[in-house]
């Protein structure tokens, strides 16, 4: 019900008076059944504006330290997102990882749409970079469509080390879904994982028209913070 509210009532009219959110091909994302919007990750932006456009609910998996960041703000985090149904996860090693893969699941086994970010974490600098094969492990089990969405401008409103965002115009866009019926019962092949992955990857960069790098966000990341400490 919460979710509703901020949709429809709070968050999303504000979202869309601040931003004035352009969109393109919303007739790609099933009325209903379950699906998987796989999308770029650009800034906070993302998670907020994408449900803003969307006429069905939908789903992120969210990672736990959005849950655990102390003080009033924290706590009304916390609260927003319980409230609005995200789902927290812990990404730290392997076994986060299929607790993650199996919430995920869980929500698709609903019917539901679910929004994932094959990056895994916020582009560090605005290009587009190597998926994890977490969302094709999804798609495979439960046999659904994954439709690439691609946020345009959002890097460019709240950057990393902002702390407000910026009021400018971005745009939203989803191409056609994506079939992996050819693949299933494949899910623990780890080639193929990396092929639906990759495919996948290059959907969502025809759309967003991003350099494309062929590492994972998160090892730049870390090799960015160890240079700094260093």
């Amino acid at each position: 019900m919460f979710y509703y509210v901020l949709r429809y009532v709070l968050l999303g009219p504000l979202l869309r008076l601040l931003f004035r959110p352009r969109t393109k091909g919303l007739e790609h994302v099933p009325a209903d059944g379950a699906a998987i919007v796989a999308g770029n990750h650009l800034s906070f932006a993302d998670p907020l504006l994408m449900p803003a456009v969307l006429k069905r609910r939908i789903t992120f998996l969210a990672k736990a330290e959005y849950f655990t960041a102390p003080g009033l703000t924290g706590r009304l985090t916390t609260f927003v997102l319980r409230s609005a149904g995200q789902i927290s996860v812990d990404r730290s090693g392997r076994a986060a990882g299929q607790a993650a893969i199996r919430e995920g699941l869980g929500v698709l086994a609903k019917g539901e749409l679910l929004a994932i970010y094959p990056e895994g974490t916020r582009s560090p600098d605005g290009r587009l970079y190597k998926g994890k094969v977490g969302v094709a492990v999804m798609a495979l089990a439960a046999q659904v469509p994954v439709i690439p969405c691609a946020m345009v401008g959002t890097f460019e409103i709240w950057p990393p080390g902002r702390v407000l965002p910026r009021t400018r115009p971005v745009a939203i866009l989803f191409g056609e879904p994506l079939d992996f019926s050819r693949f299933a019962g494949m899910e623990h092949q780890k080639t193929v994982l990396r092929a639906v992955t990759d495919e996948i990857t290059y959907a969502i960069l025809g759309l967003s028209g991003q350099e494309y790098v062929d590492r994972y966000a998160a090892d730049v990341k870390a090799g960015q913070a160890k240079g700094r400490l260093g």
